[in-house]
């Protein structure tokens, strides 16, 4: 599909979230230099609601920040979850004493990411929760339903969760009705056509002209059955069935629905499938309380549609009929617009062109302190390691592209090269630096507060948890490294719980990790040789595992025969720091 970007495509988060602003500005905020705003007008004195998650589901988050709905929004990169010093941020910005709730949709990055913001938050003495929205009936069975994927049912918990907070309830009970909520929804949906994400070449899934898949995730997660084009009238048979047998529906209950565009799909159709979905429910004697045909929750130009059904009770309908204003989503009346604070100019002035934004950009130089093969990384030798193994990476956006997508949302190359990029502008300021360990922490902290996802705190914790708190050092050897390694490795486990056979980036770091520590005493090139080795082997061996983590894991045996993407990034590090101890890069000497 046709994009319409400008040159520059890593800053299209950024310029998107200011042009929304710009236009909206009475409205909204900006938390700082952070892709994240908040409500000028939310109600005093309350518990605060933040939401927030990938970028490209547009109006979905941005678009429910408002009067009786979010007070605040934390957007990540392009698919993929803000990381936690943004999540962090904007919970600060709207905590009001009375706690912060956090509500997003159920994904190992969003998970991942929003639990260390909290844990930010909490040791700064900010009282926080979250609800986690698993509405997804086809991504998981019911008996693994925390397994379930948060698409646009997020919709229905958002605006009820707005609605308890605004009705100045403690913590606990808005999270109560929020779960509540949360846990009488469920949505299917179906896919006729991919999306493609800004900065790939090609979509985020094949589907040909006569196909389409039920299930589809809104990430571009393959469904649970590829099938030739139906009709509206067949689509909407199967989608109600699944629907009505997963809620147990039944003659004289109440429910609100939305049928759910998913990026390209023209109100025309939209409106036919609720009108075959309406025969299917007034035959049943199922009460449409309320109903919506929209596009809310967006997976760029996918085409396709969703249908959302949330069970309601005389509760619930207290806070959906409660009034709330955006310039997305609005129910009932809202009187009252917030003033523009003419002060707050300078926060919405983007500078561009400046000396730093080349730090990210180009080509490094790469220096070795000597010819032939290190026996030791020095700081600079490190750093220079460091700088390498980032612009490896960053070529390789492509290919880590290619074997996402295949079984995952295609995103995992853009989060690596985006987080090798803040990682090579920090290391580019730190020539001369003294402590080895500090520049490993450095690398890792800029990938852990850019990425997002779950890659963002996994990749970001390789160099991060195994440098921390190390004891200064001027060089590295080949223990040294086993030792720094091994130490990261037990922080991703401990945080991610994958373990080997889970089809992750563990089942390349741990073999990796024991074969550096098999040759801890030998040569540093002949370690890395084997680690090089054996983290090979454990992508090949992610083939033949189906995944226990992240988007795939609803494939279930649909993941066998596809590598995974992490798995392959850890790998490519490696073989960088091989590279570079040996002197020979993947184009030559160096």
């Amino acid at each position: 599909m046709k994009k319409i970007l400008n040159a520059d495509v890593s800053n299209v988060v950024e310029e998107m979230l200011l042009g929304y602003l710009f236009a909206y500005r009475r409205y909204y905020r900006r938390v700082g230099d952070y892709n994240a705003i908040v409500y000028r007008g939310h109600r005093k004195d309350k518990v605060a609601l933040v939401i927030g998650g990938g970028t490209g589901h547009e109006p979905m988050f941005s678009g429910f920040c408002g009067a009786g709905l979010a007070d605040g929004v934390a957007c990540g990169n392009i698919c993929a979850s803000p990381n936690p010093e943004l999540v962090r941020a904007t919970g600060a910005a709207v905590d009001q004493g009375r706690g912060v709730l956090f509500v997003y949709g159920c994904y190992a990055g969003d998970n991942l990411n929003f639990d260390m913001g909290e844990e930010l938050l909490q040791a700064e003495g900010i009282r926080t929760a979250h609800v986690r929205v698993w509405d997804d009936l086809a991504s998981a069975p019911r008996e693994r339903i925390s397994d379930r994927r948060g698409i646009a049912g997020d919709v229905f918990v958002i605006k009820i969760a707005g609605a308890a907070c605004d009705a100045g309830l403690d913590l606990d009970e808005v999270v109560r009705i929020t779960e509540k909520a949360r846990d009488r929804l469920n949505t299917i949906g179906v896919a006729t056509c991919p999306g493609t994400l800004p900065g790939n070449d090609k979509p985020t899934f094949e589907l040909g002209e006569d196909e389409m898949e039920f299930g589809m995730g809104i990430h571009g997660e393959p469904g649970i059955e590829r099938t030739k084009m139906q009709t509206a009238e067949e689509m909407v048979d199967r989608m109600y069935r699944e629907l009505k047998a997963e809620m147990g529906l039944k003659a004289g209950d109440e429910i609100a629905v939305l049928v759910n565009g998913l990026g390209s799909t023209p109100l025309l159709e939209l409106n036919l499938v609720y009108y075959d979905l309406y025969q299917h429910l007034k035959e049943d004697g199922i009460l449409v309380y309320d109903s919506e045909i929209k596009t809310y929750c967006t997976s760029m130009e996918m085409g396709g549609f969703s249908v959302s059904v949330l069970k309601l009770d005389e509760e619930l309908k207290k806070y959906y009929d409660m009034p709330c204003y955006s310039p997305y989503y609005a129910r009932g009346s809202y009187t009252g617009v917030p003033e523009s604070d003419a002060d707050d100019t300078d926060a919405w002035d983007m500078q561009t062109g400046t000396e730093e934004e080349g730090l990210e950009t180009g080509e490094t130089v790469i220096k070795r302190s000597r010819d032939g093969v290190l026996e030791e990384l020095g700081c600079e030798d490190a750093r220079n390691m460091l700088l390498y193994i980032a612009d490896k990476i960053i070529q390789k956006k492509p290919y880590l592209t290619e074997i996402d997508s295949a079984i995952g949302d295609g995103d995992h190359g853009i989060g690596m090269a985006g987080g090798m990029k803040k990682a090579r502008k920090k290391l580019l300021t730190m020539q001369g630096e003294k402590n080895v360990y500090r520049l490993f922490e450095a690398a890792g902290t800029e990938m852990l507060m850019s990425m997002g996802g779950a890659s963002g705190v996994i990749f970001g914790s390789l160099y991060l948890a195994g440098a921390k708190g190390a004891q200064a050092g001027t060089a590295l050897g080949a223990a040294d490294l086993a030792r720094m390694e091994r130490k990261s490795l037990e922080a991703i486990q401990e945080r991610g719980k994958a373990q080997k056979g889970d089809k992750t980036m563990v089942d390349a770091l741990l073999p990796a990790v024991e074969a550096l520590e098999a040759n801890r005493d030998g040569s540093l090139l002949e370690a890395l040789k084997a680690a090089e080795a054996a983290a090979y082997q454990g992508v090949e061996d992610t083939k033949q595992y189906m995944a226990k983590f992240g988007r795939a894991k609803s494939l279930l045996e649909r993941a066998v025969g596809h590598q995974d993407a992490g798995a392959t990034s850890v790998w490519l590090i490696f073989q960088g720091m091989r590279e570079f101890v040996e002197g020979v890069s993947e184009n030559g000497q160096f």
